[in-house]
């Protein structure tokens, strides 16, 4: 199996050669295209797992599995703007709930909370936990870069600015400073994350965009 990223940048796109047999795993709704003769199965990966992927990590309820039966290309792209990173996962990998796209067959999901959602930041921080062997696709909203963590070393991320980290990464989460910092001061919760480990990190703020187009709808202020 070979992965290879093109249009590294804004507007990423993974490509992924398979020989016969060979199998993806893949968020629903990435698949752009398809060549050679591709069968394309939808599982749930284990029913409790589906469940908390849907209702705690905000993801899909099913995922994707193609299947090549004979030398096949497929390639995939996120849902929002920005760069894909391949990584290889040995034993586990905490990714951001909106990063994953694509995985090898050998790597299991499942969900973990990271945790807590405060009454004044409106956040909260969900993980996926990506456990076993092999290669999966990861993307960002902007630009994505990785810092390695020696053991002991730290870093104080924004939530919204996480992609994934080291299952050997020491994390915890805590509000922006004190609660006038979180009500004035533009920031929720951040994230403090003590090495050993891989540190992947997004230049832009999902959330904080959202929020910011949300606030450029006109509001229907008219009595009915």
């Amino acid at each position: 199996m070979l992965f290879k990223t093109d249009f590294r940048g804004s507007y990423a796109i993974l490509f992924v050669e398979l020989e016969i047999g060979e199998t993806i795993v893949a968020e629903p709704g990435a698949m752009v295209s398809m060549e050679g003769d591709i069968e394309v199965n939808t599982s749930t990966g284990g029913i409790f797992k589906a469940l908390k992927r849907a209702f705690l990590g905000g993801e899909h309820f099913f995922l994707n599995k193609y299947i090549s039966h004979s030398k096949s290309k497929i390639s995939f792209a996120p849902l929002l703007p920005g760069d894909i990173e391949v990584i290889d996962i040995k034993n586990g990998f905490f990714l951001q709930s909106t990063s994953y796209l694509a995985s090898q067959e050998t790597i299991s999901i499942d969900t973990k909370f990271g945790g807590f959602k405060t009454f004044f930041s409106g956040e909260g921080f969900f993980l996926l936990k990506l456990s076993g062997y092999g290669k999966a696709a990861i993307s960002a909203f902007g630009g994505i870069y990785h810092k390695e963590l020696e053991p002991g070393e730290a870093i104080t991320v924004d939530t919204g600015h996480i992609v994934g980290f080291d299952e050997t990464v020491k994390y915890s989460v805590r509000t922006f400073g004190g609660i006038k910092s979180t009500l004035f001061g533009g920031e929720g919760l951040v994230v403090d994350l003590v090495g050993p480990g891989r540190v992947y990190i997004q230049t832009r703020n999902s959330p904080a965009f959202i929020n910011w187009i949300k606030n450029l709808i006109p509001r229907d202020t008219a009595s009915k």
